[in-house]
């Protein structure tokens, strides 16, 4: 027996008829995971799959971020159809969502579906359980005010590892302590906002009717202005979204500045995960403090 024959299973039992694979055709993109459409008697599905010994619960927690996030917003999310493992290979069916062109209004109604999602509250920052980012483990302790949730479970945690591991001296770990007392004057105060939290460009799509899809989340509870300044870290988001979500859910004064401190935090992930020149990035952030 093999991952596909438990895949098989799944699927036959999910749609109660017997199920058979036709086709699996490899999909490029990604450095941690394994893709495939896979082409069955009971139509395509898109699947992931890795290491379950390297990655603990990956996919189990994808899913629930993808559920979550689901119905939440008019942006288009994958259907979770089933979450498992065989023996050390971990995998992750998915509806599979045909790809097409950007229709006319696409980053109107992106901008509309986001500020839709942000408008999702709760009376904690963070997260009833931990999930990923990237491959690191993010934690979503729950905390009542954003300065503590974004320093403590945020940037401490991805400073202490890059620190441990040798990837930052101790000017840069004073910077970010500098920096960490400015807080309370930074951001402005805001209500938890469900926000997807990996939002860069190769985590969004476009369906075969011309529509957002969000794909690959690590969800929790916080500051809404983290999703913009995603967007805008790697680029791929067209400058109508900024607009158009400021129409629907006008943002405090001073955001535009505020988008580099967020992305304090995935640029950190990036200094852990990859080293190089994203250390940079972040001294160049810091520098005033």
């Amino acid at each position: 027996m093999s991952w596909k024959n438990s895949l098989i299973e799944i699927l036959s039992k999910e749609y109660n008829i017997p199920i058979k694979i036709h086709d699996a055709t490899a999909v490029r993109g990604g450095s941690i995971n394994e893709s495939l459409t896979i082409s069955t008697s009971a139509g395509k599905f898109f699947v992931k799959k890795n290491s379950a010994s390297l990655y603990p619960k990956m996919f189990e927690l994808e899913a629930k971020g993808l559920q979550i996030l689901s119905g939440k917003s008019t942006l288009k999310v994958p259907e979770v159809i089933a979450s498992s493992q065989f023996e050390n290979v971990a995998f992750l069916i998915l509806e599979n969502i045909e790809s097409g062109k950007k229709g006319f209004d696409f980053w109107d109604h992106f901008a509309k579906g986001l500020a839709q999602l942000h408008k999702n509250n709760v009376d904690y920052f963070g997260l009833d359980h931990d999930n990923y980012i990237g491959s690191l483990h993010q934690s979503n302790k729950k905390h009542n005010n954003w300065i503590d949730f974004f320093r403590i479970e945020r940037l401490e945690k991805q400073v202490k590892l890059a620190r441990d591991n040798g990837r930052m001296g101790n000017a840069v770990v004073n910077s970010f302590e500098n920096f960490y007392r400015k807080l309370p004057d930074i951001f402005p105060v805001e209500p938890p906002a469900l926000i997807h939290g990996d939002l860069w460009g190769g985590n969004y799509m476009v369906d075969n009717q011309g529509e957002p899809v969000i794909i690959d989340p690590a969800v929790y509870y916080g500051h809404r202005e983290m999703d913009l300044a995603m967007t805008q870290l790697f680029g791929g988001f067209d400058i109508k979204l900024y607009e158009a979500y400021h129409a629907y859910f006008p943002l405090e004064k001073g955001w535009q500045e505020r988008m580099g401190y967020c992305n304090l935090y995935p640029l950190m992930v990036h200094v852990n995960l990859f080293g190089g020149g994203y250390l940079n990035s972040v001294q160049s952030i810091l520098r005033k403090f």
